[in-house]
């Protein structure tokens, strides 16, 4: 295995490593354990613990971008901004991305890690790179975008709890994800579960 694909190998499992047990839970020996290699090759590789979050953390923000981008490349080059059919397509296109749950849950420890300088910088950093995008890209005015960025923070919190997998156990949880996720696309998660 070439340098490059050790690299691969090493951000694969550091992404399962930590989408398991977040950035304060999991050390570079779980990282090198996961990846087969040893922790000191994980430490010359990225440095320190927080650089290969970062480099992970990186990967699934830059996938958010990258999604949103061929999503705009595909949509007609005269957006317009108040049509829901164009939104729920970007919205489509994110939840087809955040259904890797370990990209999604980096994703949600990424956030939850802003205290940290280096990883909090990285966060807005990325948060104003997709609000731009999206912005500029679709011509919508501030508060419509805002809606669309919650309504994805929703459906990253509610998959992260693993709610349609249990919105059968309670009818109020169980309206919340039809409300986010559709009866169909909620029905397929929870028989995915169970």
């Amino acid at each position: 295995m070439n340098a490059d694909e050790r690299r691969e190998q090493v951000l694969d499992a550091a992404m399962r490593a930590f989408a398991r047990s977040g950035y304060a839970g999991t050390s570079t020996d779980a990282v090198a354990k996961e990846a087969g290699v040893s922790q000191p090759y994980v430490v010359r590789m990225f440095g320190t613990k927080a650089e290969l979050f970062r480099s992970v953390f990186a990967r699934a923000l830059d996938s958010v971008l990258a999604t949103f981008e061929a999503e705009f490349d595909a949509l007609d080059a005269n957006p317009v901004p108040d049509n829901e059919e164009y939104w729920q397509r970007l919205g489509r296109a994110y939840g087809e991305l955040i259904v890797d749950r370990d990209l999604l849950l980096v994703m949600m420890h990424g956030f939850t890690a802003g205290a940290t300088p280096e990883i909090g910088a990285q966060a807005r950093s990325a948060m104003t790179a997709i609000y731009r995008l999206l912005r500029d890209r679709s011509g919508a005015d501030p508060d419509r975008v805002r809606s669309f960025i919650a309504e994805g923070m929703l459906l990253n919190v509610l998959l992260a709890m693993q709610a349609p997998e249990n919105a059968a156990s309670e009818p109020a949880l169980g309206e919340l994800c039809v409300c986010a996720f559709g009866d169909e696309l909620t029905e397929q998660m929870a028989a995915e579960a169970g």
